[in-house]
């Protein structure tokens, strides 16, 4: 269901370099597709860059990320190869929805929203004429903005890529040229596994941010520190984004906030009992588990 590979391993499966003869189309210019467009450059043949906002856009002029920038998907679109849509997840559904009136040619579509299942579902309902396979890079920040992009934002990341009966050898190939070409780490994973691992990786950790947001009281601003930034950073998030995402991964969000408060008010109880013993072996084996994901 999931398969993780080393870089190196990857790159050398490679029986062709798509990648360096790709003209590659992005939509949308923030953190993480304006950071896609820095770490293309000069690695595919040309990069068009598409966003309805236009500072984006002169943004996207001035660091000469691109070799046509336009707030108009008509312009050079059908000489595209491979489409990358880089948008909040309800978005790219649209822009999926679109793609046949305003790509007219033959092209291999690639996303990078946060959930798949409902991606996937709409990529089933393209012409033939495109070859459509799901992504999902696991990096980013709490800023969206193109400012806050960087060549090396994918540096070591994983990157799940997400098959479909459709998608043809040459897509998925080219796909993972890109992933390795980029620094990240392939991991080919089905879209409902994406899904149902992720609410407990990505989305549970934003609504425990926003849950502490809303619970720390105002005064208590004078002592906030490391602990309290590095957990509540999430809530800085991009509101749209993560609407989306809420919205469209909903159910296996709810599996996983019922499995996180089951824990929480076991710890609860355990200390309205002070039964510190108890306590310390559930910290204990917390922080035993942690560690060993961080070594995964």
């Amino acid at each position: 269901m999931v398969e993780s590979e080393k870089k190196q391993q990857s790159h050398d499966r490679q029986k062709s370099d798509f990648l360096s003869s790709s003209r590659i189309a992005i939509f949308g210019l923030g953190l993480m597709g304006g950071s896609l467009a820095m770490a293309l450059r000069g690695k595919c043949k040309k990069i068009y860059a598409y966003d309805p906002n236009l500072e984006t856009l002169d943004a996207m002029i001035n660091k000469k990320l691109a070799d046509h920038v336009s707030a108009n998907p008509d312009d050079m679109l059908h000489n595209s190869d491979l489409v990358i849509l880089a948008a909040p997840v309800l978005s790219i559904i649209k822009l999926i929805k679109q793609m046949p009136e305003i790509h007219n040619g033959c092209a291999v579509i690639l996303d990078i929203g946060s959930t798949k299942k409902g991606i996937v579902d709409a990529f089933e309902t393209l012409p033939p004429r495109f070859d459509p396979i799901g992504g999902h890079p696991i990096c980013g920040k709490d800023k969206s903005s193109i400012v806050y992009a960087e060549s090396n934002l994918y540096l070591n990341a994983p990157f799940c890529l997400t098959k479909m009966e459709r998608t043809s050898v040459k897509a998925s190939h080219l796909a993972e040229e890109l992933v390795v070409r980029i620094g990240a780490i392939p991991v080919w994973v089905e879209a409902d596994v994406h899904d149902k691992l992720i609410a407990s990786t990505s989305h549970l950790p934003y609504l425990t941010a926003i849950t502490l947001a809303l619970s720390t009281p105002p005064e208590s601003t004078i002592l906030i520190g490391p602990g309290f930034r590095d957990t509540g950073r999430l809530a800085g998030s991009d509101i749209n984004m993560m609407m989306d995402i809420l919205v469209t991964n909903r159910t296996n969000i709810l599996e996983t906030m019922d499995q996180y408060g089951n824990h929480f008010q076991k710890i609860k109880v355990i200390l309205e009992k002070e039964d510190y013993s108890e306590l310390r072996k559930i910290i204990t084996a917390a922080a035993q588990t942690f560690t060993e994901m961080k070594k995964r």
